[in-house]
């Protein structure tokens, strides 16, 4: 920034905290030349700068704070933020076991409202803020940039090509940050990754979020080391992951799959058929589905329960530990005496403890007792800043169902 730039406008806290996230309430006064998407500084009541953040006064988050320092949000900061999150990627040797990963983790990666997922040669961006869409074409080029030409695990003699790229929003949030994001005209409508060996197709522009979990890559596998000889129940399975992995990495006898969503299930036969694997999938309700199947009296040795998120605002947190509690005490009774049950939780505001407890009281209602051999969370490239403890949102809980005395 030259010196004989206007100043940058400036928003005036009443209260701070050791967050990203400035609310309405902790604001005592804007600058009247501060528009909707612009780099504001942040300062305190007396004044002092305490950082700089993207504004947006419709929204409930007004600032997301990107940086405590008082520096200008200038293309090298971007550069900088966006290379800081790659090199954790190449830290974690990620691209050795697939060519799917979450490249940028918002909050996580200190560019809150900005998701960056990697599919073979398509980058998906996804959006959370008016700011972030507004600068989302910069960032596809500099990603592009500190990426270099892309390379498929599926295809790896091809010729080096460009990045696709896919911008997606969900509509709620468009709605409440006032922006729209147009249809994607590039073809990224469908492309095969690779996963420790597992051939996934993922469908980046009309999937549900930005077209597969990444975040559940290492309890993929850890899954499947479980399931030798095993038949498998995977409940809510989207397109396939859990019980793919067991199917062909662990070697499990049988897999059904289950899940409401018949596009997520017909790309769930697709990925069967890619790996010359059967799989039985069912399309239906879980909670019906684990009813019939107890009146039927059938069992499983390993149970994955993974559902989509059930609590996306603070009003919907009970209702949600209700419907933990519920669908949980159905799926555990479908586990053998000894057999694994893994139930999975990807509401950020359900906090570990009450998702735990949640659990607990639907093994006293199901008359089982169970015993904990692990706690894990999403896969190391969706890192967890400390001041923002909620974006450390997935929880899996690993049980050993215990056999009746």
């Amino acid at each position: 920034m030259s010196n004989d730039a206007p100043p940058e406008p400036w928003v005036r806290l009443r209260s701070v905290r050791a967050h990203p996230f400035v609310f309405q309430k902790m604001i005592r006064e804007v600058d009247p030349r501060a528009r909707p998407g612009d780099v504001v500084r942040v300062l305190d009541k007396g004044d002092h700068p305490i950082g700089r953040g993207l504004f947006n006064p419709r929204s409930q988050i007004v600032v997301r704070l990107l940086s405590t320092a008082d520096q200008a949000l200038d293309d090298a900061f971007w550069r900088e933020r966006l290379r800081t999150a790659l090199d954790l990627r190449r830290l974690l040797r990620i691209d050795e076991v697939t060519d799917a990963q979450r490249l940028v983790h918002a909050e996580g990666d200190r560019l809150s409202g900005l998701v960056v997922e990697r599919y073979a040669d398509v980058l998906v961006f996804e959006l959370f803020s008016l700011g972030m869409f507004q600068r989302v074409a910069r960032f596809a080029d500099l990603l592009s940039e500190l990426l270099g030409p892309p390379a498929s695990l599926d295809r790896p003699g091809r010729p080096p090509a460009a990045w696709r790229r896919v911008v997606r929003a969900d509509e709620q949030i468009e709605r409440l940050e006032g922006f729209r994001v147009q249809q994607a005209t590039e073809d990224a409508n469908s492309v095969v990754i690779r996963e420790h060996g597992v051939r996934y197709r993922v469908h980046p522009a009309t999937g549900h979020k930005t077209g597969f979990f990444c975040d559940q890559r290492d309890n993929r596998a850890q899954f499947a080391r479980f399931c030798r000889d095993a038949r498998v129940l995977d409940l809510c399975c989207y397109s396939g992951g859990f019980g793919l992995a067991a199917r062909v990495l662990g070697g499990a006898r049988e897999v059904t799959g289950v899940d409401l969503d018949e596009q997520a299930l017909q790309t769930a036969q697709e990925n069967a058929n890619l790996n010359q694997v059967r799989v039985e999938y069912a399309h239906a309700d879980a909670f019906n589905y684990c009813r019939q199947m107890l009146a039927n009296e059938r069992r499983y040795d390993a149970v994955v329960l993974d559902p989509p998120k059930l609590a996306t605002s603070r009003a919907e947190i009970e209702p949600a530990l209700r419907k933990y509690h519920d669908l949980n005490s159905l799926a555990m009774q479908l586990v053998e005496p000894s057999g694994l049950f893994l139930t999975c939780s990807c509401s950020g505001l359900v906090s570990f403890d009450a998702f735990l407890a949640a659990v607990h009281s639907a093994a006293r209602r199901a008359g089982r007792e169970l015993q904990m051999i692990d706690a894990t969370g999403a896969a190391g490239d969706h890192p967890v800043l400390l001041n923002c403890p909620e974006s450390a949102y997935l929880k899996a809980l690993w049980f050993r169902v215990l056999p009746r005395h």
